[in-house]
């Protein structure tokens, strides 16, 4: 296993941060971001824009694409995106053509999907990008999703057990055909030594599959197994035992530190060294010459929902915030009275930021209250979140969320890259070729001896 570290002028040793891009639709993940003056409305279906996107991306030596996937149609459309890839494998593919070293890691269902439909999607992508692929293992409970895959939402316990089932026989699967299998042959007329493509013969409570599965390794063997959401202790045993990437939704260093620790144990307790599983939290970013500019840009394209957001902030600090004051800081006795919420941890960092003299309005379009914590303004504020956060030890590396992808992915790539690597925590070139090279973590083909149990089938 590699292990990309870097010496300090402190003398104390850092890992280099692992940046991921996380890659939703043609826009950007700033509510309003397909009306930015910039923005091709029609992007959502064309392939070119994101393939543009990554190579930015791969320009900074991103690790990796992320795709996060909702199956289903949801939220206003009349007025918002999709916020979704048109198919997480096939616009990976496509992008896969257009790039040559950043990763994919796609996101598939162990609920509603079967192993042997992910294992043939997700090699098949490994192999055709030359070891790039990653599969982002979830289960889904999501009403509407169900509804389009025709089942009822089954319970949690269930989920997870068919998910530990359905990644076993995945990787099962992918292991089907040796890693010497093919032989090519062609004067002795063999094309493949059949003793090493051989059934699997699987069978679980609730899925199976017979194989093998005709595809042979990619240059990394096999797809990285990740995981995303919260440390649940159903989440955290397919963590800890499959999974090399941890994808994980946190707002301050303590919840991520200790969140990463849990999931660090969970590998522990399967049998595996803790540094085979990579930590990301989420960054949300608008890069922007003053952190004025940086607030009137996120104004302008998200300005409505920024206004009906007052009240959330109100509940946020404990104050009762009016329309007619939202573009007028805090007074003093507001302040005194103010107490963030202690049911959401976004509230201690609205406080924060309302205390430095910022408007209701500035507040909201700080991203208080967005999917992750969000940094706005020049790139050296953005590079020393990310110091902060890897220098405490709460990550290993961020999935990084442009407000617009058009500029957003660039100026990041321009302005904040260049200054994690003057500060010694960003690599300067790609560590290697395949997606396990990059994220530093060890190889696997087929089933993890350590720490697979489901039985085969009489």
């Amino acid at each position: 296993m590699t292990d990309e570290r870097t010496r300090t002028d402190t003398g104390a040793t850092t890992p280099h941060t692992i940046l991921a891009l996380g890659l939703t639709d043609g826009y950007g993940n700033l509510h309003g971001a397909w009306r930015a003056a910039n923005v091709d409305p029609g992007n959502y279906a064309d392939i070119d824009a994101s393939i543009r996107y990554a190579q930015a991306a791969e320009r900074g030596l991103f690790t990796f694409l992320f795709t996060p996937d909702f199956p289903a149609v949801r939220g206003d459309l009349e007025q918002s995106t999709v916020s979704n890839v048109l198919d997480p494998i096939v616009s990976l593919t496509a992008i896969a053509r257009g790039t040559e070293r950043i990763g994919f890691v796609a996101t598939g269902s162990t609920t509603f999907q079967e192993p042997f439909n992910l294992a043939r999607q997700f090699k098949a992508l490994d192999v055709i990008s030359h070891g790039r692929a990653g599969w982002n293992a979830v289960t889904t409970s999501d009403a509407g999703v169900a509804a389009n895959y025709g089942r009822p939402v089954s319970e949690r316990a269930e989920r997870y057990a068919r998910a530990h089932e359905a990644i076993q026989i995945t990787q099962a699967l992918w292991g089907s055909w040796e890693a010497d299998a093919w032989v090519k042959d062609q004067p002795g007329n063999r094309f493949i030594d059949s003793s090493k493509l051989q059934p699997i013969n699987l069978q679980g409570e609730y899925v199976a599959s017979r194989g093998p599965l005709a595809i042979p390794p990619s240059e990394q063997g096999q797809p990285v197994v990740f995981t995303s959401g919260g440390p649940s202790p159903h989440l955290l045993s397919v963590a800890g035992r499959y999974a090399s990437g941890f994808i994980a939704e946190v707002w301050t260093i303590e919840e991520a530190r200790a969140q990463r620790e849990l999931v660090r144990n969970a590998a522990r307790e399967a049998g595996r060294d803790p540094d085979e599983i990579k930590y990301f939290a989420g960054l949300m970013t608008t890069v922007a010459p003053t952190v004025r500019a940086g607030l009137d840009r996120r104004i302008a394209l998200a300005g409505e929902v920024i206004e009906a957001r007052l009240p959330h902030l109100g509940a946020m600090i404990g104050l009762d915030l009016h329309p007619d004051r939202i573009d007028e800081p805090l007074s003093e006795s507001e302040l005194a009275a103010a107490r963030p919420s202690p049911a959401d941890p976004r509230s201690g960092i609205a406080l924060d930021v309302a205390r430095q003299g910022w408007s209701p309005r500035d507040v909201l379009a700080h991203g208080v209250i967005d999917f992750h914590p969000t940094v706005v303004g020049p790139g050296r504020l953005h590079a020393d979140h990310i110091q902060e956060w890897v220098e405490a030890g709460a990550v290993d590396g961020f999935w990084v969320s442009p407000d617009v992808y058009e500029d957003g992915v660039d100026a990041f790539v321009d302005e904040v890259v260049p200054l994690l690597q003057d500060r010694g925590l960003y690599p300067n070139a790609y560590p290697g070729a395949t997606l396990r090279e990059n994220l530093g973590v060890p190889a696997q083909y087929g089933l993890d001896p350590r720490t697979h149990t489901t039985h085969q089938k009489d």
